[in-house]
């Protein structure tokens, strides 16, 4: 999800040189996955003629007619032969014929290590659960083991490149990003953060972090002879670790990763002054993945658990609970309550939504046919406490950094919509995209609630190229906009509503086409801005006027991630003005969590839940004509 590059856009005189996507639904075919890599094509660069006629369409339904008078006239200077549109063309042309993927490198910087809000929330997206059969310390624990087991079993797979391929309309897919999800990690810095991939070193690790009690462990996951332990052996291991941090009064200093990047990095620059603390959060970073064994949560009726839940796997619940048991700059962590409570966190600089999502769906899936076999009695390898060096400084970052969490998780407001009217069967019957479908019921959810449209946008997979990661569609058009406003008009005859629906709706697949095949609008304009800013060429008007803040100042950041396995996303809003809509669709139903800040006093998660419900059950009835 392009979630964060959008904020920083809009503010190009800041921009330095350069954190849940439409679903990959397709088979599955064994074989070594990479070989299929040097086929996949590099992503080319759409003509700029095109890029900007699809950029004045994107602002007809959102600019006033005078601002789009003016935008006009900048494009036209743009366009000019000779001028800076062509300079910088050609520049990025150039970069594309030297490079396999021109934008992803420039996406990943911008829209999440430049970043310097928190990653936890704003970057950083989850999964939660079904609440699992288990209330107790040990039930946690070999849920745990279990979990552990599967994924070093999946991380086989990955290491011996038969995973199966992802593909989509008989194209094979990109499969880096399953190669970089295990054993990385994000690098505070000051101005921009890093990503360092330890799983194709020379020495990669064989450990996991294990948190319990804001306490962080390394354990050994591999026995002596180089085989995966087994479920009865990490359960041993998991309860000697359990054993030996029973105490709760330790600095968490796990919550430190919850802080804004900047004085993140500050304290992690003092932090590695000292050995001890190199030492330890280098284990951190190498390590496969983080496993949080966290403490049960206040107990909450069953109509209320599924988002609590799902509150505690974005944020850990507040720093009196699970907050600081959790390191937000791992690419994966897995998250098991000893109340039953299960999900994951994962960092977006590392994967994309769908690519966590096929781990989180192999591990639920396998854990249901893993079996605890009793091992030989053979020696353990004593898991090893990570111990931390606090200087008074670092202290009171702690308590800075509790306090802000705090607020952060109190802030954030989240609704759950389990939608059982219909699903995508009733959609497919009336030969109709479902997903087009919801896009266009989320518009007419949120004019009803707001009595205004506003720039949205859909999260898009562009694993078609080399090193493919995502881009967005715009999902508000002149022809959504007309839909949404007619829809409730009492002039406007059914016939005619479905009318403006199938329109818009055909407009939005256009639209998905067009970003999935590599011609990216808005991937386009970063491209040729980064250009600008790499040659010391004055960034060009049409990037900062006002008509390009609106456009992609966006209230609506939406994400359609599948999942086999009852994973609920869950994605925090990219600024306080936003709503973050995360979804899945299946034959018979759908589910949508809406999240938003409650310092945004316009916006009402619950609210606009209720009029999507809304939303898609009158739209319906417009389909049976």
């Amino acid at each position: 999800m392009l979630r964060i590059y959008t904020r920083i856009m809009v503010k190009v005189g800041m921009m330095n040189s350069c954190h849940l996507m439409k679903p990959v639904s397709g088979i599955l075919v064994n074989g070594r996955y990479l070989t299929y890599q040097q086929g996949l094509p590099s992503l080319p660069v759409p003509p700029l003629q095109q890029t900007c006629e699809r950029y004045l369409s994107l602002l007809e339904p959102i600019v006033e007619v005078h601002e789009l008078k003016r935008t006009k006239q900048l494009v036209e200077k743009f366009l000019e032969s000779g001028g800076v549109g062509e300079k910088l063309q050609r520049s990025l042309e150039r970069k594309a014929q030297n490079t396999n993927n021109w934008l992803t490198d420039y996406m990943v910087q911008t829209d999440y290590l430049d970043n310097r809000l928190p990653v936890v929330v704003y970057s950083n997206n989850s999964g939660a659960f079904p609440r699992m059969d288990f209330r107790d310390k040990q039930g946690q624990i070999r849920c745990a083991a279990e979990i552990m087991r599967a994924i070093l079993d999946f991380k086989t797979m990955v290491d011996n490149e038969i995973l199966p391929v992802d593909y989509l309309g008989g194209k094979p897919l990109c499969m880096k990003q399953y190669s970089q999800m295990l054993s990385s990690c994000s690098i505070p810095g000051l101005e921009g953060d890093s990503v360092v991939f330890h799983s194709k070193t020379s020495c990669p690790s064989n450990q996991f972090t294990v948190a319990h009690n804001s306490q962080f462990f390394m354990v050994d996951v591999y026995n002596s002879d180089g085989t995966p332990m087994t479920v009865h052996q990490l359960c041993v291991q998991l309860e000697r670790i359990c054993n030996s941090s029973l105490e709760t009064n330790t600095e968490p200093v796990g919550i430190l990763t919850t802080l804004n990047r900047d004085y993140w990095s500050k304290c992690y620059d003092r932090l590695v002054q000292d050995q001890t603390n190199k030492e330890a959060l280098l284990a951190i970073q190498r390590s496969i993945c983080v496993v949080c064994l966290d403490k049960a949560m206040p107990h909450v009726p069953d109509e209320m658990y599924c988002r609590r839940n799902a509150l505690q796997m974005m944020h850990g619940g507040g720093s009196q609970w699970n907050s600081a048991n959790r390191w937000f700059d791992k690419s994966v962590q897995f998250i098991i309550g000893e109340d039953g409570a299960f999900g994951n966190n994962i960092s977006h600089s590392c994967a994309d939504g769908t690519i966590a999502m096929a781990l989180i769906d192999y591990v639920l899936n396998s854990i249901k046919k893993l079996e605890i076999i009793q091992s030989p009695m053979v020696p353990l390898p004593m898991p090893q406490k990570l111990h931390f060096s606090i200087t008074p400084d670092i202290k009171k970052a702690i308590e800075e950094a509790k306090e802000s969490l705090d607020k952060l998780a109190q802030d954030l407001d989240i609704n759950i919509l389990l939608f059982n009217h219909f699903g995508k069967n009733v959609l497919k019957a009336n030969k109709m995209s479902s997903d087009a479908f919801v896009q266009m019921a989320i518009q007419l959810a949120y004019y009803r609630v707001h009595q205004q449209h506003c720039p949205s946008y859909e999260a898009a997979s562009m694993r078609m190229f080399k090193q493919g990661r995502v881009c967005e569609i715009s999902s508000t058009s002149s022809a959504s906009v007309a839909f949404a406003t007619a829809f409730d008009d009492p002039k406007t005859q059914k016939a005619e509503k479905r009318d403006l629906l199938m329109k818009a709706i055909k407009v939005h697949k256009w639209s998905t086409n067009m970003e999935i095949s590599g011609q990216t609008l808005i991937g386009h304009f970063l491209g040729l801005q980064c250009q600008a800013t790499e040659k010391n060429i004055p960034m060009p008007e049409i990037f900062t006027d006002t008509s390009f803040v609106k456009a992609f100042d966006y209230r609506l950041a939406t994400s359609q991630v599948p999942s086999n396995s009852g994973c609920l996303p869950c994605a925090g809003p990219y600024q306080l003005e936003a709503y973050d809509i995360c979804y899945k669709l299946l034959e018979n139903d759908m589910t949508f969590v809406v999240s938003a800040f409650k310092t945004s006093k316009e916006n009402n998660p619950a609210q606009l839940n209720q009029a999507l419900e809304d939303a898609l059950l009158d739209m319906r009835t417009i389909l049976e004509i």
